[in-house]
């Protein structure tokens, strides 16, 4: 590590005011401080001394996406080499050719032949994401004469997690540059923004080109073979249509966005974030408790047109993008609530009105994405009655 400091320091002024590379500054200084800690620190009695910065949040979440990362790369591989089999095609592309060239098949019952053709499928999306996303952060940092925004490090793995993985890469980058301008830039960046720029880019992609990513009818990553998610499937002939077990959707091995198949993936990760501190339980309890209530509630009244009524609490949790859409997406830390009873109201209404969504619009099976964005918009509004109530509280105690 001597070695790589020891180049990071020589090539240094070179970045400063005056240096041959002055404009580039942000790029070295986001490389620099995310190898290493940053050398600054705060001086005198009033400042709280802590060895966690924005980077390191962010890094600490990433981690928390290993598992659903693993997850997403065997279960697209799964889907397409169980596509294959069962359908007798040879596949071609690319893709076939450098898994042939590699020697790995399309045996679906291989855990490697799964893990190597899900990234076939995984790893364009990731790169282009990268490229378009991270160019516009950092022009955007260049511009402005500031450093590199480090949220994107999530953006960047999140987007892809909640994409098809057939959707063309033209529009993955399209969504992306989409996100990160008007859903975090024109806002004043990282920590400014009101919605999440992630979500941001998958609802610009929904309603510009349903056709790709409309949320019911998911792609598996084989050409020429399509197929209805199990949410769809429910949507259209209710609890009995649904032909996966709950077990299996639980794991993850159900076709869908390749990250948020796996509930299970998800709560690991969920468990890795309260253990560290970076993600709120008051979020990810209330907003269950709220899927809980508004989608018992729904099997209560019951309907005769709508299968969608009657499935259970059990089914809402491991279907869709759920469990995906509790842990990583509504605890963001800067588009959500930052009071604590604010956060459980917060997360509260996304699991209402994610069920309500997902079963009242018979158009739309999933409803965690507009259900979280638009709690977005109101999450500073509850933050300022929350303020404005302690505010009150205090007064009184007081008088």
């Amino acid at each position: 590590m001597k070695f790589l400091r020891d180049i990071f320091d020589k090539l240094e002024p070179a970045f400063h005011k005056g240096g041959k590379l002055e404009m580039m500054y942000p790029l070295y200084e986001a490389i620099d401080t995310f190898a290493f800690t940053p050398g600054m620190t705060s001086e005198g009695n009033t400042h709280v001394r802590d060895g966690i910065d924005l980077k390191r949040t962010m890094i600490t979440v990433a981690i928390a996406l290993s598992p659903v990362i693993l997850m997403a790369l065997y279960n697209t591989g799964f889907q397409a080499n169980m596509a294959l089999e069962s359908a007798g095609m040879e596949a071609a592309g690319w893709r076939a050719d450098i898994i042939r060239l590699l020697g790995v098949g399309f045996d679906s019952s291989n855990i490697i032949a799964n893990m190597i053709h899900g990234l076939m499928w995984f790893l364009p999306v990731f790169i282009v994401t990268q490229i378009a996303g991270g160019t516009c952060e950092l022009l955007f940092s260049v511009v402005r004469k500031h450093e590199i925004n480090e949220g994107f490090l999530v953006s960047g793995l999140l987007y892809p997690l909640i994409l098809p993985p057939t959707i063309p890469l033209w529009q993955v980058a399209i969504g992306i540059i989409f996100g990160v301008v008007i859903g975090k830039e024109i806002f004043g960046g990282t920590g400014r923004n009101i919605f999440n720029p992630a979500l941001t880019a998958r609802a610009f992609l929904f309603f510009a080109y349903p056709a790709q990513i409309s949320g019911d009818a998911v792609w598996t990553a084989v050409d020429g073979f399509t197929g209805a998610t199990p949410l769809a499937q429910a949507a259209a002939g209710g609890m009995s249509n649904i032909s996966v077990l709950w077990q299996d959707a639980f794991l993850g091995f159900i076709p869908g966005s390749m990250g948020e198949t796996s509930t299970l993936a998800c709560l690991v990760g969920a468990g890795f974030l309260i253990l560290s501190g970076i993600g709120s339980w008051r979020i990810m309890l209330s907003m269950l408790i709220g899927m809980l209530l508004m989608s018992f509630t729904f099997n209560q009244i019951g309907s005769d047109t709508n299968p969608m009524f009657s499935l259970t609490p059990a089914w809402h949790l491991v279907l869709g993008g759920f469990a995906f859409a509790c842990v990583f997406m509504a605890t963001d830390p800067v588009s959500a609530a930052m009071t604590n009873t604010g956060r459980i109201i917060y997360g509260f209404l996304i699991g209402v009105l994610g069920v309500l969504i997902r079963v009242v619009n018979p158009a739309y099976p999933e409803g965690w994405m507009l259900a979280i964005l638009f709690m977005n918009a109101v999450a500073p509004l509850i933050d300022y009655f929350m303020v404005e109530k302690n505010i009150k509280r205090r007064m009184a105690r007081d008088v």
